[in-house]
């Protein structure tokens, strides 16, 4: 019985004291986009197009389209999209929109209102791709409704991208974490995407992890085009994941970069807010095939709960390679509280954060296959157009 639990515990020891290495080594190579250097206008100034979906956002819409339009960069447009909202976001937008370009008459801020979706479509994807028709910009920044931006985050976003002649760059939210609910489900999904995506390795085209976030994804046009647009994406519950993909796949060059204050999101109101925000994508993003996510799930207790459970109940000093993992995953906690705002002490409740992260996982394939499809705003997305439309991405 002895030698299973050093095996066990030297197993778990080996895979996150590895992960560590590689994190240590690589997180210095993230830019972050805060530092002075980047405290600069770019050289020329490319003009830049935000493009923002909303379908009854009528609670953040304004917040975050004035935060758009307050951005201390000259070469800009904006373009809001009024998905089918049941309230009064297609209003409030007209109304941001009209104030904004009141205080800044060189602004053009331009907002489309979608009556009725097209088969073959999900709301959001086909949103973005029918602002992107209407773009004028060199870049496109797609963007949620929720988000906050700082009024310099464009500015040295583009002066980054430009610097480095990326293709694609992802800025890492800031989150804003009101109860400990959230800050225990936003603490254990921050480390399972950073175990299963690494950050620093996104920029290097031999490495397979890429990176795409719906609240900052910034691309140039012609790369946008080049990878066929939303129309390739269409019927994508990850469209952001998914963009990512296409991008690296394709060729073309990739960033993350770091900026602590410079965008502003609240995930969900509450711990439960956020899972039912999550309910919708995580099976999506296992391209709805149920062996993948119960696989999924078990490997998330063994790697994130054994190491607690082998600390606690090892004889002896086999507790020693549990202590280890433990050790490892306390220094990534450490390491995420420079990005994030999430004390390092929330590594007590890692195997709650985990369990919570798998529970999420199992109810959004159940919620899918109970549904036969995806719910989401009021619309259903039929699970065997999901599927094939996932299968064809795959093949392709």
């Amino acid at each position: 019985m002895h030698i299973f639990w050093w095996l066990l515990g030297g197993a778990l020891a080996a895979v996150w004291l590895d992960r560590v290495q590689d994190a240590v080594r690589g997180m210095p190579r993230v830019a972050d986009i805060t530092r002075p250097e980047w405290d600069r206008h770019p050289e020329p100034m490319p003009r830049v197009s935000i493009i923002v979906p909303a379908c009854d956002e009528q609670e953040q819409v304004a917040a975050a389209l004035a935060s758009f339009a307050a951005q201390d960069y000259e070469n800009l447009e904006i373009i809001a999209v009024d998905d089918r909202s049941r309230d009064s976001t297609g209003e409030i937008m007209e109304r941001t929109a009209r104030e904004a370009i009141s205080a800044r008459p060189a602004l053009r801020f331009e907002v489309l209102h979608v009556r009725e979706l097209p088969a073959g479509w999900l709301g959001k994807t086909h949103a973005m791709w029918l602002a992107a028709q209407r773009a004028t910009g060199d870049w496109i920044l797609f963007t949620d409704a929720d988000v906050k931006l700082r009024p310099d985050a464009l500015r040295r976003a583009i002066a980054y991208a430009e610097a480095v002649k990326a293709d694609h760059v992802v800025l890492f939210p800031t989150h804003a974490l009101k109860t400990v609910g959230e800050c225990m489900v936003i603490a254990g999904f921050q480390m399972q995407f950073v175990f299963g995506h690494r950050p620093w390795k996104v920029s290097d085209p031999k490495a397979k992890d890429t990176m795409g976030l719906g609240s900052f994804n910034l691309v140039r046009r012609s790369v946008y085009e080049s990878i066929g647009t939303f129309r390739t994406l269409r019927l994508e519950v990850v469209d952001d994941i998914q963009l990512g993909e296409l991008v690296k796949a394709r060729g073309f060059a990739q960033h993350t970069v770091f900026g602590r204050g410079l965008l502003d999101l609240r995930w969900g109101a509450g711990g439960l807010g956020i899972v039912r925000n999550l309910t919708k994508n995580l099976f999506a993003a296992l391209h709805y095939r149920w062996p993948r996510a119960v696989g999924a799930c078990l490997m998330l207790v063994a790697l994130n709960v054994l190491p607690f459970v082998g600390v606690l109940l090892a004889p002896g000093w086999s507790k020693a390679g549990f202590a280890a993992a433990v050790g490892a995953i306390a220094v990534l906690y450490a390491g995420m509280y420079r990005t994030s705002r999430i004390p390092p002490a929330y590594v007590l409740l890692h195997p709650v954060n985990s369990m919570i992260i798998a529970y999420t996982l199992l109810r959004s394939m159940a919620a899918t296959l109970w549904h036969g499809g995806v719910v989401w705003r009021g619309t259903k997305y039929s699970l065997p157009e999901l599927r094939r439309s996932s299968e064809d991405r795959e093949i392709g």
